[in-house]
């Protein structure tokens, strides 16, 4: 029985975003932008000021998986991307440990499509670190396909990142 729920963001999420961000800043340091000592230094303000503007509207969102109890267990994210009005950018996806394997990253993804579709777009892009081929596999089950197009990663030069699009 699945013990949680997907939803999008609400601003009453703000101390739970902070939690879960800090959880996946120490655990996949390497997947988002910012440091964890960035992430624990940033006032309160600015989690609650990003979670108001991700918890409606079209153009950025923001999509957790709540259980009955407990810590937020993950995490996916969409905004347009500039250049292609017709595609969702997926930011942010992190499941907690335990989680991973399961259904709850296919639930994040479909948030995120049925949001992009609502707003009227109707393709999904996400980039994943080179040799993350967990991620990989994980996304290709879920219909991503690598484009072949290769990216130095945006914090560490010494890194790769692959792009992956799937259409809705």
């Amino acid at each position: 029985m699945e013990n949680w729920t997907v939803r999008r963001v609400t601003p009453e999420d703000t101390g739970r975003m902070r939690a879960l961000r800090l959880e996946m800043l120490a655990d996949s340091p390497l997947a988002f932008l910012e440091t964890l000592a960035q992430a624990a230094a940033r006032p309160h303000e600015s989690y609650r000021h990003r979670t108001r503007q991700s918890s409606s509207g079209p153009d950025t969102a923001q999509f957790v998986a709540d259980p009955v109890d407990g810590p937020l267990i993950g995490h996916a994210g969409g905004t347009v991307l500039p250049d292609d009005p017709h595609c969702t950018v997926v930011f942010a996806v992190y499941l907690t440990p335990a989680y991973r394997g399961g259904k709850v990253l296919a639930q994040l993804v479909d948030a995120v499509a049925d949001w992009s579709l609502a707003s009227g777009r109707d393709e999904l892009m996400l980039e994943v670190v080179v040799g993350n081929d967990r991620a990989v596999r994980a996304y290709e089950k879920l219909g991503f396909t690598d484009t072949g197009v290769r990216l130095p990663h945006p914090t560490v030069p010494t890194l790769t990142e692959l792009q992956m699009r799937r259409r809705i």
